[in-house]
């Protein structure tokens, strides 16, 4: 029998000792239960006064796990149960005939709540206050607190006969009885027996009982449990009950009691939950799972459910309410799959009033899935828009009543409306004037389905790309051209056809903006971010390069030259989202060419001014010749033939509202005759004033210098260096082309050396790689463009015709008088030597050391300060030739006898002599830039 721990002397009832606040292992006591503290303080009591120390509850650094907040086991990869399997099999048949199957099958419902806890750890509550009815039994442990004359806090335990021994108190009757009957019993005993000292009563550490918990459970057998445990904590104990057992008709035997219980209202929140209490001696028995039904579809909770126990079938609104109603209120469709008397599957609609045998799977679906009474705001807006084809969004002006849905830059020529003809049940596109509608000046009834696109200033310049152009050739798009939009606009999803009335409406989760949604009064959504589409190319050009190709002239009046060049234009999102737009805006459009500040294709309206367009297209540049305006037109009636006509209008009184327009026009603005030459010159080096000049046609170059203010003292007018951009090029071009000459002449040199039985074989190799490098470097060689022209303002006065005519970029670069001459090449010592007057080449060849032992004297040449070049006259037969001016280059190559034919000799010579101009002529205008 336990002994009653009390403070103070025996006899004597003290008041205890104030608790510290921490342990000395640093635990904090103000954290644990009351029960737990009372515990603790006790034991101290005992210690210090010499007495063995009662056991009691366990010491709070190992509490009992609690059956309040179970931790479970994480999901073990089971495989599916025998139903899941069954289901599953059936559902790959005509189970989803409306829509996909979902990719796993159904799971039983309830189990995944009642995975178990790891075996061994009692289930139950270890901590907090119990119920008033708690039912006492052997071994629970009683704390009572008593104070006014007796004052003392004993912790006793219920005795196996039953009894509560006090001290100083009779024994009490305790196991069998409620904690409010204990409770009442004491505070009476109290009163009386001990002179008015109250008790308070309170249970610490609960019994440990053994329940037996047997049938489909994963782990059998007795199960350590506290008394306070439930239903549920043995089931969580034995590991849960597997799939293949019973969840509504769980039977607990008793001592002579036998009860059924439906754990349904305790998982799924739905009846009148049952008593889950155990009895010490009860036991758990699950039974063989019964009947189940799947339900699939556009349900709360998909599932595989078990019938109630005792019953083979429940009512549609029963099951449906067992996975969690559906999801639509109401026009739903209910697909039920039965099997009849033969095993025969079969599939029909039911209605509320049917009901659901053991094997069925039913499916809810939507009865009809389209939007009615819809009306969709797309292309160039802030945000695509979704109202009700009712109210003020029965016309456009009530669409767009907010202005602030409509994003910057719109064209406002033209706006369309994609309708689905109630007849026929196919699209076609309607426009009207956004800029008027905006207004209030036209307005344009709508219908249910319509979808409203705006269309942007970007939109409409990419009818003028070259993508476009040449899809309306009938040439295939390149499959390169980028499908993001040209500015990050939310669209609607793109669709080749559309949706129509009475198909389902497919919302694309990934396009830019995100799912439709429509803007508040008063505050427009800000557009999301943009998501780009996947680099598959713009189905627009691919339908118009079909529709080019089946009808040629269809698009004769939108084919035209002289556009902007704007490069590799990305596809606009809503060529993406109606890629038949394209091809309807290009019916629609006038072109617009010539002195224009945007020429290109501009959608209109029948009967729209130029007025209107032009402001459009940024209006006609200052050098249009209004007095002549072209306008081409196709007749209006479909003949057999149809004759162009061209009109030549006068506009010099701007009244371009005069002039109506329709589409497939055609309008030219031509350019106005002007003096003034497309381009500048510039005059650099020895030059009064130096600088950038504007010309005029027919302007050359003595009436430039003479704008220069003529020439410098200084000034050498004999080296002049005239450089022309069209020179330049085809200089350049002649570089390319020597280059490759000469690396056939190697071939050729190699080919024949071969035949000769490669005689010189080391030789050839070494100037076959010095003909490559000269090749390599002649192709990364800058032509100058330098034109031998007679730059001195004297002698041109004297020779007009020797006066060049000047083009605009025009370059003339005056030096000053040089004082030396350069003698490159083939020769000891290349440099640039003083000027003596007299000299000849010859003297610079023997001033610069002489020629090298394999220099070729006799192809000798000079690059005279003009530009002109001519031989040194260097061979023996010759004299030096005449005296060289100043500025001056001499060039001695070397001899070319290894190369041994003549033809690749030419070619040689000719590198040389091109490469010497260039060099020199590219010096002269460095140097004449730097001053």
């Amino acid at each position: 029998m336990p002994a009653a721990a009390q403070t103070g002397t025996p006899g004597t009832f003290l008041s205890p000792p104030a608790l510290p606040s921490t342990l000395p292992g640093g635990l904090a006591l103000p954290s644990l239960p009351q029960a737990a503290q009372q515990d603790i303080l006790q034991r101290i009591l005992d210690a210090g006064a010499g007495r063995a120390v009662t056991p009691s509850m366990p010491l709070p650094s190992a509490p009992p796990a609690m059956a309040a907040t179970p931790v479970p086991l994480p999901p073990p990869d089971e495989p599916p149960s025998p139903a899941e399997s069954f289901f599953a099999a059936r559902g790959a048949g005509p189970t989803c005939p409306a829509a996909p199957c979902p990719a796993a099958p159904l799971r039983q419902f309830g189990y995944d709540s009642l995975r178990g806890m790891p075996a061994g750890q009692p289930m139950g509550i270890g901590f907090g206050a119990l119920p008033a009815d708690y039912l006492l039994g052997r071994d629970d442990e009683v704390v009572l607190a008593f104070r006014g004359r007796a004052r003392q806090t004993l912790s006793l335990r219920v005795g196996r006969d039953g009894m509560l021994l006090v001290p100083d108190l009779a024994p009490v009757p305790a196991a069998g009885r409620t904690l409010r009957e204990l409770r009442a019993d004491l505070e009476a005993r109290s009163l009386r027996e001990l002179g008015g000292s109250e008790v308070f009563v309170s249970i610490g550490q609960v019994r440990q009982i053994a329940i037996f918990v047997g049938g489909e459970v994963a782990r059998p057998g007795l199960q350590p449990l506290t008394s306070m445990a439930s239903v549920l904590d043995a089931l969580v104990a034995a590991g849960g009950v597997r799939r293949t057992g019973s969840l509504r008709a769980i039977r607990i035997e008793g001592a002579g009691t036998r009860r059924i219980i439906d754990l349904y209202p305790v998982i799924a929140g739905e009846g009148t939950p049952p008593d889950l209490r155990l009895q010490e001696g009860e036991c758990i028995l699950v039974p063989p799972l019964g009947g189940v039904v799947a339900i699939s579809g556009e349900v709360t909770r998909p599932g595989i459910y078990e019938l109630p126990a005792g019953t083979g079938q429940a009512p549609l609104a029963t099951v449906l309410r067992l996975a969690g109603e559906p999801l639509r209120p109401s026009g739903n469709r209910f697909l039920l799959q039965t099997t009849d008397a033969e095993g025969r599957r079969s599939l029909r609609e039911i209605g509320p009033r049917d009901a659901l045998r053991r094997g069925d799977s039913l499916r809810v679906e939507p009865g009809s899935d389209v939007l009615a009474q819809d009306l969709r705001l797309a292309g160039h807006v802030v945000a695509p828009v979704l109202r009700s084809a009712g109210g003020r969004a029965q016309t456009l002006r009530g669409l767009l009543a907010d202005p602030r849905l409509v994003r910057a830059d719109p064209y406002a020529r033209l706006g369309v409306v994609w309708r689905t003809d109630q007849r026929t049940r196919t699209r076609r596109f309607l426009t009207f004037d956004l800029g008027r509608v905006l207004q209030g000046q036209a307005d344009l009834p709508l219908a249910e389905g319509d979808e409203v696109i705006l269309l942007g200033l970007p939109d409409v310049l990419f009818l003028a790309s070259p993508g476009v152009q040449q899809a309306i050739r009938g040439d295939a798009p390149d499959a390169s051209q980028p499908a993001q939009p040209v500015l990050p606009a939310a669209a609607p999803p793109a669709m080749a056809a559309g949706p129509i009335a009475g198909q389902p409406l497919a919302v694309a989760s990934g396009m830019p903006g995100g799912p439709l949604a429509s803007l508040p009064p008063g505050a427009p959504q800000a557009p999301p971010a943009a998501t780009p589409p996947a680099p598959t190319g713009c189905a627009a050009l691919v339908q118009l390069a079909v529709a080019a190709q089946s009808s040629p002239q269809r698009f004769a009046h939108a084919r035209a030259a002289g556009f902007p060049d704007l490069g590799l234009l990305p596809c606009p999102q809503v060529f993406l989202d109606y890629p038949t737009l394209l091809p309807f805006l290009l019916d629609q459009s006038v072109l617009l060419t010539g002195e224009i500040r945007q020429p290109g294709l501009y959608p209109i309206l029948d009967d729209t001014g130029l007025d209107a367009v032009l402001a459009t297209a940024g209006g006609a540049t200052d050098t249009a010749d209004l007095a002549a305006v072209e306008l081409a037109r196709e007749p209006a009636e479909q003949a057999a033939t149809l004759p162009l006509s061209r009109t030549i209008i006068d506009l010099r009184s701007r009244n371009f509202a005069a002039v109506r327009l329709s589409p497939r026009d055609a309008v030219r603005l031509p350019r106005g005759f002007g003096d003034r030459d497309t381009g500048p010159v510039t005059l650099v080096g020895e030059f009064v004033r130096p600088g950038v000049y504007d010309i005029r046609r027919g302007e050359r170059l003595s009436e430039v210098i003479a704008r220069a203010g003529g020439l410098t003292a200084q000034a050498y007018p004999y080296g002049a260096v005239f450089s022309r951009e069209s020179v330049r090029q085809r200089q350049q071009e002649g570089f390319q082309r020597t280059a490759r000459e000469l690396e056939q002449g190697l071939m050729q040199v190699a080919a024949g050396q071969a035949v000769a039985g490669m005689r010189g074989s080391t030789d050839l190799s070494g100037a076959i790689q010095a003909g490559q490098a000269l090749a390599t470097s002649l192709r990364q060689t800058r032509a100058a463009g330098r034109m031998v022209v007679e730059a001195n303002p004297v002698i041109l006065a004297g020779r007009p015709d020797l006066d060049v005519l000047m083009e605009p970029g025009d370059l003339v670069a005056m030096p000053k008088r040089p004082n030396e001459v350069t003698v490159v090449g083939a020769v000891l010592n290349p440099g640039s030597l003083q000027f003596a007057t007299g000299w000849k080449a010859g003297d610079y060849v023997r001033a610069a050391g002489g020629e090298q032992r394999f220099a070729d004297g006799d192809r000798a040449f000079v690059v005279l300060p003009n530009g002109q070049s001519a031989p040194a006259g260097l061979g023996g037969w010759l004299s030096g030739g005449p005296p060289i001016p100043p500025g001056s280059t001499v060039v001695v190559p070397q001899d070319p006898s290894p190369y041994e034919t003549w033809g690749f000799l030419r070619d040689v010579t000719q590198v040389l002599s091109q490469v010497a101009l260039s060099s020199a002529a590219l010096a002269v205008i460095v140097r004449s830039g730097s001053k």
